[in-house]
């Protein structure tokens, strides 16, 4: 091939106009712009005043890629865009603020993510869904969150206009070989209620000792008395040079902290209610006999 044919064909694909570059089209929209074929990804420069874009890489089908916005709509900031089948998935405005799935929506703080119905705000997936964040907010009820075991529901969060409710699955279908609660009045002797200081911050609350409620009520304890567990930390820095490339890397190592126990009080409620509902028999029992004394 002559260096002519080559020359002319470069002439077919570049074209300078007015001080701007295109590759694949003749009217370049900025400094530089690159343009493919109908369905080919396309990544283009321009300056501040075409289309208010700095750098992009967009698709002919499927809309902008990510967008760069050196200027701005209104001229006087910028922001990055993250697009997928022509639809804005994630933004970060002038402020640093990332906006997800909200689209041109205005940022609410730092972190704004914007459900859809179904999927919710956030959705933790193991092989099947662990959680769903705001999942579903239907007129004055809401769902702010789902968890799930194997596609089955477990618990949630709700609220309305007025208060939240956090709830853990209790449906009878999921139950078998229900039997009264027996003994729980001395069960509920067996705990021991206490007054404690925080050591963090010295503030004094009534509550339980994981350990000893744990002797009574496992279910409403989680974790092992003085179990620990192991936690890497940094024991030397990493060692930089005046231009911040690593000399010397961290010198890591492993300790062992304790892992603390924890309690779900609200599991205590069915023994105290079996425990009251004892006391109460007794007590009815107790006046009938004090009556028929009476009476004789």
């Amino acid at each position: 091939m002559s260096k002519q044919t080559e020359l002319a064909q470069v002439a077919d694909t570049i074209t300078v106009d007015s001080g701007n570059v295109g590759i694949g089209t003749s009217s370049p929209q900025g400094k530089m712009q690159l343009k493919g074929d109908s369905n080919a990804d396309v990544f283009y420069l321009t300056d501040a005043n075409e289309d208010d874009r700095g750098l992009m890489f967009s698709n002919s089908s499927n809309g902008i890629i990510w967008d760069i916005d050196a200027k701005g709509a209104s001229g006087s900031f910028g922001q990055i865009s993250f697009s997928t089948n022509s639809s804005e998935r994630i933004r970060i405005d002038s402020d640093g603020n990332t906006i997800i799935g909200g689209g041109a929506a205005a940022a609410q703080g730092s972190l704004t993510v914007l459900p859809s119905y179904t999927t919710g705000a956030g959705n933790f997936v193991a092989a099947t869904p662990l959680a769903y964040w705001n999942r579903v907010n239907s007129g004055s009820i809401g769902t702010a969150c789902l968890f799930q075991n194997n596609g089955t529901t477990v618990g949630s969060i709700t609220y309305n206009s007025s208060a939240t409710s956090y709830v853990t699955s209790s449906d009878y279908r999921l139950k078998t070989d229900a039997q009264p609660m027996t003994g729980a009045s001395a069960r509920v002797q067996a705990l021991n209620p206490v007054n404690f200081e925080w050591i963090a911050d010295g503030t004094r609350v009534d509550g339980f000792l994981a350990h000893e409620a744990q002797a009574v009520v496992p279910e409403a304890v989680t974790g092992a008395k003085d179990a620990m567990r192991d936690e890497e930390y940094e024991v030397t820095p990493a060692v930089l040079d005046d231009d911040g490339n690593v000399v010397t890397e961290a010198v890591m190592g492993t300790r062992s902290v304790p892992d603390y126990q924890g309690i779900d009080q609200s599991k205590l409620v069915p023994l105290l209610t079996a425990a009251l509902q004892e006391a109460l028999t007794e007590i009815t029992d107790l006046k009938a006999r004090v009556a028929a004394l009476e009476a004789n």
